[in-house]
């Protein structure tokens, strides 16, 4: 009897194909944000500019960047796995996913790699617009790279969650308005936590996203609201949790098979 033919992994297929979806319409995925950024910038650091006071010497246009940064970033990470789903289902193409012989763990792998790739160009580019307003240097790249890859990567499992739960456009929606987005508003963006009164900052403190934002911003000046290392420690435990429990949603086949 002839062996049975062996295929390689799809892992790479899929993964080119989350990221030319993306990278086909830049403009849209890419620049979009950096002018929704910008916009945020130019009217915030206007107005703010000589109100508010961070971290003493910094000037708070300097301050608001990185927050822009990261807040474009999760966004942008969480879109893309999430609106590939939806799309895919509702379309009626996800079963060209299903029908070769992905693992789960390949098929997690491709989108939340494509996920970061695309959160990682956005950020990139917000920092590089932003050099025209204000010099931004880097004092810790190593820090600043993987608060920047571990936050996108929490936001595509995220959206790779939310795109095997969400059966329509209405789901994706509420999911991104009523916990992505206000937890990201809340989580120091635009402000210091130690500006808010005792009770906000024990909330803030409950929030993962404050963690991915403060040790980003630590990255740029060497100052933040909690310690480096116990951001990390917050960042790294949040993405193993929900790591585990997508893996876990695509082994059982969670709202594909069904």
């Amino acid at each position: 009897m002839a062996p049975a033919p062996q295929y390689g992994s799809g892992f790479p297929t899929l993964l080119r194909k989350e990221l030319l979806r993306f990278w086909k319409v830049s403009f849209q995925t890419i620049a979009a944000p950096v002018v929704t950024a910008l916009l945020y910038l130019v009217v915030f650091a206007q107005v703010l500019q000589d109100r508010v006071q961070v971290y003493g010497e910094i000037r708070y246009t300097a301050f608001l960047i990185p927050g822009l940064m990261m807040m474009s970033m999760l966004q942008n990470a969480f879109a893309n796995p999430s609106s590939s789903l939806i799309q895919s289902r509702i379309t009626g193409n996800l079963v060209f996913m299903l029908l070769p012989p992905l693992s789960h763990r390949e098929i997690f792998s491709a989108y939340v790699l494509a996920a970061i790739v695309r959160g990682l160009a956005v950020g990139l580019c917000v920092w590089l617009v932003a050099l025209f307003f204000v010099p931004l240097p880097l004092q810790h790249p190593l820090w600043i790279l993987a608060f920047a890859t571990l936050a996108c990567g929490i936001m595509g499992i995220m959206g790779l969650i939310a795109g095997l739960w969400s059966e329509k456009f209405d789901q994706l929606a509420a999911f991104q308005n009523f916990l992505i987005m206000p937890a990201t508003f809340l989580s120091g963006v635009f402000y210091s936590i130690h500006t808010l009164p005792p009770f906000w900052q024990h909330v803030s403190h409950w929030n993962p996203i404050f963690y991915t934002i403060d040790g980003f911003r630590y990255g740029f000046f060497s100052i933040s609201d909690v310690s480096p290392w116990h951001s990390l420690a917050v960042v790294a435990g949040v993405f193993a949790v929900l790591a585990v429990f997508a893996l876990r949603l695509l082994a059982s086949g969670y709202k594909l098979r069904s």
